[in-house]
């Protein structure tokens, strides 16, 4: 497994080796001993799956506040998406700044994405499917965002974004309060 760090401290990106044939590929998405020889020491308890049938449809920008903040490990299992983390840990040299990525079901990258991080994408093609494993389990009361358009983020839209109302009314990273701290 190759595996790169961006500009943002914890924010890695895994691409899985594939061995293929005439039948297709195989790879490991996980391996915990892996990613533990390069520092990263984590324990997913939830996979979630979802399905975006447009392009265009932006998700995020999204958290888990603690005491469930979620470390996320995420793929796309079809079609293409560009995938963002941002880093909203108050005192952070990184604070604001984000980092994005092209995952596909072609190329097999993936990102991990840190607890004190929003989580974003929107899709290239449609039906494309997000896969991730969460560290924590969901949990409502601590599930929060950001707005989409208040990072800076290039997300490279086609046309008009299609949101959720929970992300069309979510409110400005200016006007944010993180829950999360720099531990530098």
């Amino acid at each position: 497994m190759q595996i790169e760090k961006t500009a943002l401290s914890g924010v890695l990106i895994l691409t899985p080796a594939r061995h293929g044939d005439a039948r297709g590929f195989f790879a490991e998405s996980w391996n915990r001993r892996v990613l533990e020889e390069h520092g990263v020491d984590l324990d997913f308890v939830q996979d979630n799956h979802s399905l975006s049938g447009a392009v265009n449809t932006l998700r995020g920008l999204h958290f888990q506040a603690p005491p469930h903040a979620q470390d996320k490990l995420v793929r796309c299992g079809r079609g293409r998406l560009f995938d963002v983390a941002v880093d909203i840990r108050k005192g952070s040299p990184g604070y604001g700044r984000w980092v994005g990525t092209e995952l596909s079901a072609e190329n097999g990258r993936q990102m991990l994405v840190p607890k004190g991080f929003l989580h974003g994408f929107v899709t290239r093609e449609p039906d494309t499917e997000i896969l991730y494993k969460c560290s924590d389990y969901y949990a409502p009361e601590c599930d929060g965002a950001v707005h989409w358009d208040s990072c800076g983020i290039d997300w490279g839209l086609s046309g008009d974004p299609v949101l959720s109302p929970k992300d069309a009314a979510a409110v400005a990273l200016a006007d944010f309060d993180s829950p999360f701290v720099w531990e530098g």
